[in-house]
């Protein structure tokens, strides 16, 4: 026998033996007239309504209808009813039967599902505990769906993350042949149902995307508890994706921070030596002229080396977010020269510096140096051998903006906010111009670390434009 069917048949034979009971012992054994009998009918019924529900009810009431009539209606021993007013009764006690069943079966069906909507608010809520609270060191993957098959008590329940095509299976028992429904439902957005195994399946989806599927055997949950359900399980995966790309930033940070390390312990025994060569050659003054200007240039070398193990520590720590601040006042003249010396050379002699603003600023000079390097040296490096480069610096709102055009093939307008982007080149000069991509990176957050910003605008007709904006500092 079904389980959901026992309790009414039972029910059922619970009123027929009522309703038989109340007729012999009112007709046989006690003598009471049809009111009294009428009135322990209705008492059978309402107890088999509150116990079966409302058609079992309907049929003892149309049995007990059946006895009222034959055992205490005139003529009694006939399904005959003589008197009008009989008839009357008999009505109504069929009537209030059947109408007091049915209340007494809604009351029951209501205190039924208020009694299940408190037990699935109460497996929400461990859901969302277990999901919530779950141990950091496990996966949370595997903690969602073993979380779900318990506290639903459920036989089997997978989870499929579509963004990391990783699937979770949780429950006693295993099903087989899934993933390939799991992918569908996450393709189509729509739920799906397989009779035969008795598995259901439902997309999960955050911000209206599909993220991922949950599937379950044998869930007898109602639609609003499953989507809460749902809703959990994409919190669950939203998560995981969160640690997963919490976990790369602290790889990442780690890395830069020991990128910045490694390098400034290099920097060190770099200095050592080249301070040594440049003290063993500004020593050699004996030699002859032709020697001396050989000696020159490896003094002039070995400054430019120190500069870049200096420069190539000061990019490590803005790359690893380590940038610290030695400001100190400084006038606009020596932050342009000082960048625009470092090219005698190497085609310094093609640029066009312009100052047009005596205030003063309070800025780190080494790193504000650095980032108008990286412009003019991405100037002078992306175009031709003849063509000028204009550095040009102005006051502008309180604020100093330095320009820095050149005559070069420019840049497309979907590219330009890019060129900022860490390790971005454009194809087209990739192959053709050396360099690593982080120039502009470096610059921009040099900029911002000061309150500044560093931005491109289009040239007309041809070339680039970019400008270095920084807080000017008016008084000393």
């Amino acid at each position: 026998m079904l389980p959901h069917l026992k309790i009414p048949i039972l029910a059922l034979l619970a009123g027929l033996v009522g309703v038989v009971g109340v007729t012999f012992l009112f007709s046989q054994r006690v003598s009471v007239n049809a009111s009294t009998a009428g009135f322990f009918y209705l008492m059978v019924v309402l107890g088999v309504a509150t116990a079966g529900g409302f058609w079992v009810s309907a049929i003892v009431s149309m049995s007990a209808m059946l006895c009222y009539n034959y055992f205490f209606l005139p003529p009694v021993g006939q399904l005959v009813v003589a008197d009008p007013e009989n008839w009357v009764a008999l009505f109504t006690f069929l009537v209030t039967a059947l109408v007091a069943s049915h209340l007494s079966d809604r009351a029951q069906k209501q205190a039924l599902e208020a009694k299940r909507r408190q037990m699935e608010t109460e497996q929400l809520y461990a859901l969302s505990r277990a999901i919530l609270m779950s141990e950091s060191a496990r996966p949370i993957g595997p903690q969602a769906t073993q979380s779900i098959a318990q506290i639903f008590q459920l036989p089997f329940v997978i989870i499929y993350d579509s963004r990391s095509g990783s699937t979770f299976r949780g429950g006693p028992q295993d099903v087989t042949g899934v993933e390939d429904k799991l992918h569908e439902v996450v393709r189509l957005g729509s739920h799906m149902r397989d009779g035969e195994q008795n598995l259901e399946i439902w997309p999960i989806a955050l911000g209206g995307n599909p993220v991922g599927a949950l599937g379950a055997k044998d869930v007898h949950l109602s639609d609003g508890a499953m989507q809460s359900v749902l809703n959990l399980v994409a919190i669950a995966l939203e998560r995981v994706r969160m640690e997963a790309a919490a976990n790369r930033a602290e790889v990442a940070r780690e890395s830069e921070e020991f990128k910045s390390t490694l390098l400034d312990a290099i920097a060190h025994e770099f200095k050592t030596p080249l301070t040594s060569i440049k003290a063993a050659a500004t020593g050699l003054q004996d030699l002859p002229p032709a020697q001396q200007d050989l000696a020159q240039v490896i003094v002039e070398e070995a400054d430019r080396l120190s500069q870049l193990v200096s420069e190539a520590v000061k990019i490590a720590e803005v790359e690893a977010g380590n940038v610290k601040l030695n400001r100190r006042i400084t006038t606009v003249a020596e932050i342009v020269q000082g960048a625009a010396g470092s090219f005698q050379g190497r085609g310094g002699e093609r640029l066009r510096v312009g100052v047009k603003e005596e205030g003063k600023l309070k800025v780190d000079v080494e790193l504000v140096i650095l980032a108008l390097r990286q412009l003019l040296d991405n100037a002078l490096k992306y175009t031709d051998a003849v063509s000028p480069v204009t550095c040009e610096a102005a006051g502008e709102d309180g604020r100093l903006v330095i320009r820095v055009t050149d005559e070069g093939p420019g840049i497309p307008e979907q590219d330009r906010e890019k060129v900022f982007d860490k390790f971005y080149r454009r194809a087209s000069v990739r192959s053709r111009t050396p360099g690593s991509g982080m120039g502009l990176h470096i610059a921009r957050e040099i900029a911002r670390s000061h309150g500044g910003d560093l931005w491109m605008e289009p040239a007309v007709p041809h070339g680039s434009v970019f400008l270095l904006s920084l807080p000017m500092e008016r008084t000393v």
